[in-house]
């Protein structure tokens, strides 16, 4: 599942280092960048016009990736406007060589001093590189405030200023961009606390280090790859009937929370499983009247699980937890379930609830847990870090799906999977209901629990930009999800 690799500041700025000192230019590494830069740019354009490109520049190298974009816009006739914060002669010896060959190309350059104006067109933003790390304040926050309140779409060189890219914190204030060209590799703070919603859409610029470098990064964790999350997919033999295919039991529902309980089972058929039995309280009878066809529902009374286990000889995979209601003979009928169950499980929801009241809880040997952050943090009563989730599964044995924006998949002997797609109107009610139906499926048809973590949300989240497209994100409604999930499948395989 692992794709490109998420590194720290530091990382990155060692694999730099190691390639200057093995003889590459620092001057051809800016030169490659700004031409990246400029051809993102263009692409946004496609043809020159009469708007204006309003390039911000600070102190640094990323100012000088700015002036060298600028210069090649301006030979492809595009209008480039430089506002640099501070005298030419403080920025960077790089930056300043490339300062004078913008302004030989014929770039005008403003030395700001006062609020900045902007018109039509768009802002290159190269205020601050990825090394910062306080707060933007005086006339620098300003002009960040100033960017972000033009409502022009703003394409930040490497990482949006004002950002940590190591945390993902904004101390102050930072740039909202519309798109970031990140150079190189990804930054661990675009995927943290506020990053994403400061970087907008992430371009790869390729600056020219050789991959052998590349190859020798230490990420602190991986972007999931669409083309191993493919290969990952089951393959369906023409011989295959509905066991095969996977058997899942859930146990989930309760009395007015019925639909959590359909929408996870549904999910599980959609995703490819060939059985779903629903074991759901007898008080529940009358709400599953307009349950799926598919859907074999079996009342219990929460007490007697004899009948669960008979069926749990031919199951592959078990989903406990939504719906099923935080009463006392719930949680209690679920930990002894847990506690003698051999099949690999998905918990969600209430089953999270009694992880966190009871942080001994018995789990079985293949479990995959599917918290969002405050159930993340009640299960931990820390905040869920990357330290302290890494640090959870390893010492449960658990595969942890935080989800989020992004989701990240954590497993006890691997860097974790991030998962850069998704789209906001999937904040609502039911959607992890149905992640937790999808992951059971890809665990019944034999995935191991990272697999069918990275396959499961990388589908998840593909389905909810499908139904972005067609509904809106302000229209999605989890039952959307699954309607979509086919067409995310096939997405995937071609």
């Amino acid at each position: 599942m692992n794709g490109t690799p998420v590194v720290t500041v530091d990382e990155m700025k060692r694999l730099e280092k190691r390639a200057f000192a093995e003889g590459e230019s620092d001057q051809k590494y800016m030169e490659n960048a700004g031409a990246g830069i400029a051809a993102a740019v263009e692409k946004f354009f496609v043809t020159p016009t009469s708007d204006t490109i309003y390039l911000l520049i600070g102190k640094g190298n990323n100012g000088g990736d700015g002036f060298v974009a600028g210069e090649i816009l301006l030979q492809k006739g595009f209008s480039v406007l430089a506002y640099h914060l501070y005298p030419i002669e403080e920025c960077s010896p790089l930056s300043q060589k490339m300062a004078k060959r913008f302004a030989k190309a014929g770039g005008k350059m403003i030395h700001l001093q006062s609020e900045p104006t902007f018109e039509k067109g768009i802002i290159l933003d190269g205020l601050i590189g990825t090394g910062f790390q306080g707060a933007a304040e005086g006339f620098l926050a300003e002009v960040i405030e100033m960017a972000n309140k033009s409502q022009l779409p703003i394409f930040a060189i490497d990482i949006p200023s004002g950002l940590n890219g190591n945390t993902g914190e904004v101390q102050s204030i930072a740039i909202k961009a519309h798109t970031t060209l990140f150079l190189g590799l990804p930054k661990i703070g675009f995927y943290l606390k506020e990053g994403w919603n400061h970087v907008g859409k992430l371009v790869q610029v390729d600056f020219g280090m050789p991959e052998r470098f590349v190859e020798d990064a230490d990420p602190i964790a991986y972007l999931v790859s669409q083309e191993k999350a493919k290969k990952a997919l089951p393959k369906i033999e023409r011989s295959r009937h509905k066991y095969e295919a996977g058997y899942v039991l859930a146990i989930a529902g309760s009395p007015s929370m019925s639909g959590a309980a359909m929408m996870s089972c549904l999910a599980t058929l959609k995703a490819g499983a060939g059985i779903i039995r629903l074991f759901y309280p007898e008080e529940m009878k009358t709400e599953l009247t307009t349950a799926p066809y598919e859907l074999i529902k079996e009342a219990w009374n929460l007490e007697d699980d004899t009948r669960i286990f008979e069926e749990a000889k031919r199951a592959k995979a078990l989903l406990i937890g939504p719906g099923m209601g935080r009463t006392e003979k719930a949680a209690t009928a679920a930990k002894n379930i847990l506690a003698k169950t051999t099949l690999p499980t998905v918990l969600d929801a209430d089953a999270l609830y009694y992880l966190a009241q009871d942080k001994e809880m018995s789990l079985p040997e293949i479990t995959l847990l599917t918290p969002h952050h405050q159930e993340m943090l009640r299960i931990l009563d820390a905040p869920p870090t990357i330290e302290n989730c890494l640090s959870y599964c390893k010492k449960k044995e658990v595969t942890l799906v935080l989800k989020g924006a992004p989701t990240i998949i954590f497993h006890p002997h691997t860097k974790p999977l991030i998962i850069p797609h998704g789209d906001p109107g999937m904040a609502t009610a039911g959607t992890g209901d149905v992640l937790t139906g999808i992951l059971a499926a890809f665990l019944a048809q034999g995935l191991d629990p990272r697999n069918a973590a990275g396959l499961g949300t990388f589908l998840h989240a593909l389905a909810g930009e499908i139904a972005a497209c067609e509904e809106t994100s302000y229209g999605i409604i989890a039952t959307d999800l699954i309607h979509f999930l086919p067409e995310a499948i096939q997405a995937l395989q071609h």
